[in-house]
């Protein structure tokens, strides 16, 4: 996932800004929106799921258009004050930068009745939570049987869990799990110590055979058992299980992400806008989506609708069970300062 998030795909990302372009926003027609996704599945999942029953349920149109990396369009619309796109599903750290860097409205939550119940930490200002995914600890059982780990302090003990280890090359989650091995507790992660998340990392740094950089490769490294455990997605492997592969993962210690919706500043449909993300992050709606793909709903509630099934609900990251054996990463501290320069510190670590 985010790197999922950015899947290589071929997008026509720039094709609603190709038509868009030759019409004032104020031309643009009533009762419609351009809601701009990730692609591939995932936005065919959303579109089956979300998109068409929103559209129906409020009686508009829902244009879409697809950019993995939303970010550059965003910003050029935003400084440009000629917005073409009006909601965006986007990595959760896209809305607050945008937010602070006034391309992002802020929002007006007396508007959105179904975010009024969302847990807290699950929105921002300028965003609400679409759907969820995690970072956890997966492990091939070909190669480890009944031995397998069970959280980040049985990865870091390299002895009495030997094995080939892998680890994402950002330190989004990383740090986080790194800091859960070293015995902070899950709600207690924020704000980050740098210091002993770094240290911790130096210890298992020898015994990384692999700094994976996307989703794909994470999963086939799983797959082609070139490495026992990993961080990894969990719709990654959730695929792979799905496929009849040996592996496994467990939710104990994941790191609870997501992206969000957000509405770009100078929405050419702003009201539309408004009532779209109320509507896409209702409770029966949200309860669709992991009817077709293995991401969590946004809103909690959806679990309540009796449209997820028990058995269904027990695969998903953001369900309530599930949800309690996590932490909930917080974007908000990645896009301080601090976490810009825990960022940087990253890049000095993995070229020592």
């Amino acid at each position: 996932m985010m790197n999922r998030r950015y899947r290589h795909f071929v997008a026509a990302a720039f094709s609603v800004a190709a038509v868009g372009a030759l019409a004032p926003a104020a031309a643009r027609a009533d009762g419609q929106v351009t809601f701009v996704s990730q692609g591939g599945a995932y936005q065919e999942a959303q579109t089956k799921a979300i998109l068409d029953p929103v559209a129906k349920q409020l009686g508009i149109t829902v244009n879409q258009d697809s950019a993995p990396n939303a970010w550059p369009m965003i910003k050029s619309q935003g400084e440009t004050g000629q917005a073409i796109w009006d909601v965006v599903d986007t990595p959760t750290s896209n809305c607050i930068r945008g937010g602070k860097q006034g391309l992002i409205a802020e929002l007006d939550f007396s508007k959105l009745p179904n975010a009024a119940k969302l847990p807290k930490g699950y929105a921002t200002a300028w965003s609400v939570p679409y759907e969820f995914y995690s970072s956890v600890l997966a492990f091939n059982r070909k190669t480890l049987g009944d031995k397998v780990p069970h959280s980040w302090a049985d990865f870091w003990d390299v002895k009495k869990f030997p094995g080939r280890r892998a680890l994402r090359n950002h330190p989004l989650a990383t740090l986080e799990a790194a800091l859960l091995a070293d015995g902070v507790p899950r709600d207690k992660l924020y704000p980050l110590d740098v210091d002993r998340a770094f240290k911790k990392l130096e210890e298992i740094k020898p015994y990384i055979t692999v700094w994976w950089t996307s989703g794909g490769q994470s999963a086939q490294l799983l797959h082609d058992g070139e490495v026992d455990m990993e961080m990894a997605w969990n719709g990654r492997v959730s695929a792979l299980i799905k496929d009849g592969a040996p592996v496994g993962f467990t939710f104990n210690d994941g790191i609870l992400q997501n992206t969000q919706l957000c509405i770009l500043k100078h929405a050419p449909n702003m009201a539309t806008a408004v009532r779209f993300v109320n509507a896409a992050i209702g409770p029966e709606v949200q309860a669709h989506l992991p009817l077709y793909i293995d991401y969590g709903p946004g809103n909690p509630a959806a679990f309540d609708t009796g449209i997820i099934s028990p058995e269904r609900a027990a695969q998903l990251p953001s369900a309530p069970d599930n949800a309690a054996r996590q932490a909930l990463m917080s974007y908000a501290w990645w896009q301080s300062p601090e976490g810009e320069a825990a960022e940087k510190r990253w890049l000095e670590f993995i070229q020592k």
